[in-house]
């Protein structure tokens, strides 16, 4: 039977989705679907709260408003047999009725599922006006993830009050801090301290990011001291930092690394202190890093990143923005780079290095005889500013099929039109194209 049409009519309006915002995407990000979590926003503050408690399936709840059916009574309702015949069926007798069943009722999720939304509100801001955010969040038993990013206003005059107050909850309940997200300043030195102090052994995530306002003020972090502390750290993201690393000091013994490091982003905007000796100090015992984006880092050369123990690398990003107009890039060292890492390589940046054009066609060419035969993993490939030849472009499209984003700007050696960014399969293959039709640039 078909459905009226304006139920249709109602189906198809609900079926139309609504534009993503990126508000939305940061709510998705803070209370994920599905995690049993939901947001309460009020003038002052952002809720994080548990739902009240696991929801029955919608079948399950139809079930329990249908009562059963009973049997017909009567002896109409009863099938007569054949003379001379006894039905099986109809000498057994009628079967019971299923019992409805009854879903099991989990664990009391706790009095804060039983207060009105409203009435925590209250209680929360009466909290936090008292004793401030930070002491109270020491009452959240359960917290893994704390972050404090994006500030806008008093930021100085906040933290200097609340990094005290910071210092002292992952005292109390760093143990189970999984993930940190830190705005750098002059003030979050005490918490960088707590966490070389080993108050967090369990922490997997680990981010400082200058924010809004860049600090002046460069870091120091003793690298050792952070591998001591955090032992457990899979993702170290610092970002657009002046960052100092700390030297290690005479005769002292090589940390013990990070061995579950998968990520490493040190990307800046501006010259930072990175050089190759600092790198093997992070990375001489993380084999199984996947993600290294040193964008930015100008003094780290080919040699350097030789020896790193990794060697499934699938991301490697070097590229050079506007940051090494004082520096004497390296021209050689390239093929060292795609020959260790040619077989996993999924995304490689090497915009803004100086490398020869012989330099890159050796570079690039470790591409086209991968071990057994396969097809290299490679997908994007970032030229930008290189002296990349028309050949050498040609011969890495035509070897790497999943090739799906190309960067070509700013390239001096390749001909007047072609120097873009190519996304997507059909416009790579565009650019094939054009290269191998166009003459070659006088």
């Amino acid at each position: 039977m078909a459905a009226p049409a304006s139920r249709q009519v109602r189906r198809r309006a609900r079926a139309a989705p609504r534009p993503r915002s990126a508000e939305d995407w940061w709510w998705d990000r803070l209370a994920p679907r599905g995690s049993g979590y939901h947001l309460l926003q009020s003038d002052s503050m952002l809720l994080v709260l548990s739902e009240p408690g696991p929801a029955r399936p919608r079948a399950q709840r139809r079930a329990s408003r249908r009562t059963p059916r009973q049997p017909p009574r009567g002896p109409s309702a009863a099938a007569k047999p054949k003379a001379g015949l006894r039905s099986e069926a109809a000498a057994a007798p009628a079967p019971a009725p299923a019992p409805t069943p009854t879903p099991e009722e989990g664990p009391d999720a706790g009095w804060g599922d039983r207060i009105p939304l409203e009435i925590l509100v209250q209680i929360f801001g009466l909290l936090v006006a008292a004793d401030g955010p930070m002491p109270f969040l020491g009452r959240f038993s359960q917290l893994q993830r704390l972050t404090l990013i994006h500030w806008k206003s008093q930021v100085h005059p906040v933290l200097k009050v609340e990094s005290t107050a910071v210092v002292s909850f992952l005292e109390e309940a760093g143990s189970r801090m999984r993930k940190l997200w830190l705005t750098y300043s002059s003030q979050t030195t005490a918490i960088l301290g707590a966490l070389l102090g080993s108050c967090c052994p369990q922490l997997q995530v680990l981010e400082v990011s200058t924010g809004i306002n860049r600090n002046s003020i460069p870091l120091q972090l003793p690298v050792e001291a952070l591998q001591k502390g955090c032992p457990q750290l899979q993702v170290l993201r610092l970002l657009n930092l002046m960052w100092l690393p700390k030297p290690p000091g005479r005769g002292v013994a090589p940390g013990p690394g990070f061995p579950s490091l998968e990520e490493l982003c040190l990307a800046s905007s501006t010259c930072n202190f990175v050089s190759n000796e600092v790198l093997g100090r992070l990375l001489h015992g993380s084999p199984n890093l996947r993600l290294l984006d040193l964008r930015g880092c100008a003094r780290i050369t080919p040699a350097g990143l030789q020896d790193l123990p990794c060697r499934e690398l699938e991301q490697l990003h070097l590229g050079l923005y506007g940051t090494s107009d004082r520096l004497t890039l390296a021209k050689e060292g390239s093929p060292f780079l795609t020959q260790k890492w040619c077989h996993t390589l999924r995304e490689l940046d090497l915009s803004g290095q100086g490398f020869s054009e012989k330099d890159l066609e050796q570079a690039l060419a470790a591409f086209l005889s991968t071990p057994g035969g396969s097809h290299p993993a490679l997908c994007s490939l970032n030229l930008r500013g290189t002296r990349v030849t028309p050949s050498t472009v040609s011969s890495v499209i035509s070897g790497c099929p999943g090739l799906l984003y190309l960067n070509l700007e700013s390239c001096r050696c390749l001909p007047r039109g072609l120097k873009r960014a190519y996304r997507g399969l059909e416009e790579v293959q565009w650019c094939l194209e054009q290269l191998l039709t166009s003459p070659s640039p006088s």
